[in-house]
């Protein structure tokens, strides 16, 4: 038996367009046809479980080869295998319904309109044209007395189906590859390909004399049945150079869709480390894509892992996703699941959770910025923490603090650094009032401040030197000048002339003897806004950036350094005023240059003087 005949589209040629439109990678191929092996061969073990097939399995494996002399590439299985009949309905027609309207809402249009194809053809054999001249099919079915077949076909409309011999079961498809796709004929590219798609497919891949897959990767297993060491293997399978994660999340869910997969929680450190291409998309075993966007919340692109689940649409290519229902599900799923693990870890081991706050501190974070579910499960296990190291909720913090730093109009002031180190002064300054300072030193921080004030009632934050520190709590009672309103206006001259910079806002204070001679702030909004645009505020953000900056200068009236400025004349008032600005400005850390180097050679004339 021997028929020729015509492809049953309604087109010249369909296969440039396939090639040109349908797939973005042409490494895809290979993928598709393992893959259709694969599925033939998964179809003859249920026919033998069902009772269906009683013949001889035999060894059930998928092998890929390659003969660069005779410029082929052969992917055989022992599966269902097909008669002729079967070869003409699922390769003639199935393919093809619908092409012609295919072919023309789309052969005029550029390669995104790909985006709109949603697994409507079963193109997948058809990749193969993207790297062969011509691809023949040698088939056998399972069905007893069934005679082999033989397809052929150049990339054209026109094929050859006749009979031929094949001893064993199965279909082994061959691909004369294409003078421009050299590539795929080399053992380290084909090796490459399988690799990324096939590693963790179902069925034995072999090439090269060795099986290149797991069968049963870690996300197929119970989780009653793996030990820690399983998850951190399994973790080194999939990102060798990385460090061992902190804890992962074994996700197993049919309804109402089906999800399986491991999502681990990496050491993130306070680096916006949005590494979008760490979390692997599979479907029934089948690598997709590592472009998960649609899948799971933007936060979560911070997570490592794998999630498979055949419920998620896919086009023609597999890989763009759609953002249906189920993806919709799933999504909120993944982030439910997220939470409630990071609230058991809380709950059943607080000490070990914060530990571990330094690495998922940001991650947790940045999931309360953008996911306003996530916040509401969150905001019971976020932490913060003080200057000392001492961990609390936000809510036990509020009740930590509120009775001594609540201001005059009810407020509730929390204090914090962006530096304990450059700020240690103001940090001094604040704990010796008896208040109590955060720590809050991450690139999203100056956004979780803005949140938490949005949510939290009658509740603010103060950098601890955006104010003096009467100012950064005010309270009913007042501190006492020891100067005459006529002393303070001469102060406050004295100093403006000896700085000479219209950014440095000169007043004169009543502050506690004890407190710093001049204190230099930066009003706590326009720094707050800076920070902002600094990680990334968008939008209105960008203007205060490229504001000037407007310092308070605050001449403590009370300390004893004013009070021997006033006593001076000259220059001598000038040096002293000028020595302790620039006290002022060595705390803030702004002294720098040759401004440094005059105050070092100054303080050598002062303390000579004396």
């Amino acid at each position: 038996m021997q028929e020729t005949g015509s492809i049953s589209i309604h087109t010249e040629n369909i296969f440039p367009i396939i090639k040109k439109f349908l797939y973005s990678d042409h490494e895809i191929f290979l993928r598709e046809l393992v893959s259709n092996a694969v599925d033939a061969t998964q179809k003859l073990k249920s026919l033998a479980q069902l009772g269906e097939y009683q013949g001889e399995a035999g060894e059930l494996k998928v092998t890929v080869s390659v003969d660069k002399e005779k410029r082929t590439i052969t992917i055989s299985d022992r599966g269902i295998g097909m008669t002729a009949e079967e070869i003409k309905k699922y390769i003639n027609q199935i393919a093809f319904s619908g092409a012609t309207e295919f072919v023309e809402k789309y052969k005029d249009k550029d390669a995104s309109a790909k985006d709109q194809i949603i697994g409507q053809f079963g193109l997948g054999f058809y990749s193969a044209f993207m790297v062969a001249k011509e691809v023949e099919i040698f088939s056998k079915s399972y069905k007893a007395g069934s005679e082999a077949a033989r397809w052929i076909c150049d990339g054209s409309t026109e094929f050859t189906l006749e009979t031929t011999d094949k001893p064993e079961r199965g279909t082994d498809v061959v691909l004369h590859v294409a003078e421009d796709s050299d590539e795929f004929l080399e053992t380290p590219r084909l090796r490459g390909i399988l690799d990324k798609y096939c590693k963790f497919l179902p069925i034995p891949i072999e090439f090269d004399g060795e099986v290149i897959n797991q069968t049963q990767p870690l996300w197929t297993k119970q989780p009653a049945d793996l030990k820690d060491e399983d998850y951190v293997q399994f973790y080194q399978t999939l990102y060798p150079f990385s460090e061992p994660p902190l804890f992962w999340i074994h996700l197993n869910v049919d309804y109402p869709f089906n999800l399986t997969g491991i999502l681990y929680f990496p050491k993130v450190k306070d680096e916006l480390q949005l590494q979008r291409n760490k979390i692997q998309l599979y479907s029934r075993q089948v690598f997709i894509t590592d472009e998960v966007k649609d899948v799971v919340p933007e936060f979560l692109m911070l997570l490592h892992g794998v999630l498979d689940s055949p419920d998620i649409p896919l086009n023609v290519s597999r890989s763009f996703l759609q953002a249906d229902a189920n993806v919709r599900k799933i999504n909120q799923y993944v982030t439910k699941k997220v939470a409630d693990k990071l609230a058991e870890i809380f709950r059943k081991d607080r000490a070990g959770y914060e530990q571990k706050w330094s690495d998922i501190g940001l991650f947790v974070k940045y999931g309360m910025l953008s996911d306003e579910k996530f916040y509401d499960r969150a905001k019971d296990f976020a932490l913060l923490q003080n200057v000392d190291g001492k961990f609390s909720t936000i809510n036990e913090y509020r009740e930590l603090v509120q009775a001594n730093q609540q201001d005059k109009n009810g407020q509730t002031v929390l204090l914090y650094t962006t530096d304990p180190e450059a700020q240690h002064a103001y940090v001094v300054a604040a704990q010796d009032r008896g208040y109590d300072v955060l720590k809050l030193d991450g690139p999203l921080d100056a956004h979780f401040i803005g949140q938490l004030e949005q949510k939290l009632e009658k509740t603010t934050f103060k950098r601890v030197d955006s104010e003096t520190i009467s100012k950064l709590i005010e309270k009913d009672e007042t501190t006492e000048s020891v100067l005459s309103d006529e002393e303070k206006t001469k102060l406050q001259e004295l100093f403006a002339q000896a700085i000479s910079n219209p950014a440095m806002q000169v007043q004169v204070e009543a502050l506690s003897p004890q407190d710093a001679p001049v204190i230099i702030t930066l009003p706590e909004f326009m720094r707050r806004m800076k920070d902002m645009q600094r990680v990334g505020g968008g939008g209105g953000m960008a203007m205060f950036g490229s504001l000037p900056d407007s310092y308070t200068v605050s001449v403590n009236a009370n300390s004893a350094v004013a009070q021997r400025v006033l006593k001076l004349e000259g220059d001598a008032a000038a040096k002293l005023a000028k020595q302790a600005f620039d006290l002022a400005l060595l705390a803030q850390g702004m002294l720098k240059g040759e401004a440094l180097t005059q105050f070092v050679k100054r303080s050598a004339e002062l303390l000579a003087a004396e």
